[in-house]
């Protein structure tokens, strides 16, 4: 039982760091991506893509927490937790992860 909660734990805390990676490419804030791809800050589609991977990366993490019987869900708002639920992310992903785009949830 011991390693099944170091394992949540370890989850959780990767979820976590998933969740602070995507939100900081939707504020077009520096990532671990940008230190592995430099030459892409050059180039417009950059940020979309590195938007995708973040995105990407939550959604990994949300299935194995999900495999693992790992209560996710409490890191995110109800509205965050049904765009994870649809898994596209969308224009509405895009827009409105924060709630509202004039709050001050942003990352920092």
């Amino acid at each position: 039982m011991e390693n099944g909660n170091l394992t949540g734990d370890f989850l959780l805390s990767k979820l976590a760091e998933a969740k602070i990676h995507f939100e900081r490419a939707l504020d077009c804030k520096h990532t671990e991506f940008d230190d592995l791809y430099p030459y892409m800050i050059e180039h417009p589609q950059f940020f979309w893509y590195k938007r995708y991977v973040a995105w990407s990366e939550l959604l990994t993490i949300v299935k194995l927490c999900r495999e693992l019987s790992v209560e996710w869900q409490v890191q995110f708002s109800a509205q965050q937790n049904e765009y994870i639920e649809k898994r596209v992310m969308s224009s509405k992903v895009l827009d409105y992860w924060f709630e509202t785009n004039d709050s001050k949830e942003h990352v920092s």
